[in-house]
């Protein structure tokens, strides 16, 4: 069993990277919001304990976020390939999982830190426009509508949703680099970690990352 992790901030383009890589290639991507999802519906132990939180609005905590991720992985192959997306974002997560794959005999293989400079991310995070009525999404200048302000598809009108004002991708950045920072350190003293350049375009940074997936 093998496991790769994308690392990036918010709009470095990790689901683009992963939707690549996962159809190029064998490995599965990881979702633990969709495990904890299935989790839940299955009616597990650890399902229901995850559900019991977010029912009195509570976050789930790591360590059951860890269980279910382990009990999905467990179902699987010796020979599966896992790609984790944006998680673990901590480096107690990171050590959990660390814990949690060699109890299946398993190790985070590969590290992808996908690197954007901040003006980048900010113009694509906060470029981005939705359409109100059908949730088409649009960007003022990567995909901007034939008319400013309208949906193409169905005319509603399109907005700028507060979480990708300026101000707030700003914070949004903030808040990743404070804590990845000592994540990055950790799997960069592994030996594991490797630097892309998505900065550019998702093409070229897929065929960065794909080049260098062992």
């Amino acid at each position: 069993m093998k496991a790769i992790i994308l690392l990036g901030a918010p709009g470095a383009g990790k689901g683009t990277l992963a939707e690549g890589v996962r159809s190029s290639t064998d490995y599965l991507h990881v979702s633990t919001g969709d495990m904890l999802r299935a989790a839940i519906k299955a009616g597990s132990r650890t399902g229901l304990e995850a559900k019991a939180y977010m029912e009195k609005g509570e976050l789930v905590p790591d360590a059951v976020i860890l269980r279910i991720v382990g009990e999905r992985l467990a179902q699987g192959q010796a020979t599966d390939k896992y790609m984790f997306d944006g998680f673990p974002r901590t480096l107690e997560q990171a050590r959990q999982l660390d814990e949690t794959l060699a109890k299946l005999g398993a190790a985070v293989n590969q590290v992808f830190l996908l690197e954007v400079p901040t003006p980048v991310i900010v113009s694509r995070l906060s470029g981005r426009r939705i359409c109100k009525s059908c949730g088409a999404v649009y960007h003022v200048t990567n995909i901007p509508p034939k008319q400013e302000g309208v949906c193409d598809q169905c005319g509603g009108p399109l907005y700028q949703r507060p979480d990708d004002s300026e101000a707030t991708v700003l914070n949004r950045l903030e808040v990743y680099q404070r804590q990845t920072a000592s994540l990055i350190d950790f799997y960069e003293k592994k030996g594991i970690l490797i630097r892309i350049n998505a900065g550019t375009n998702p093409q070229a940074a897929t065929a960065e990352l794909m080049a260098k997936l062992s």
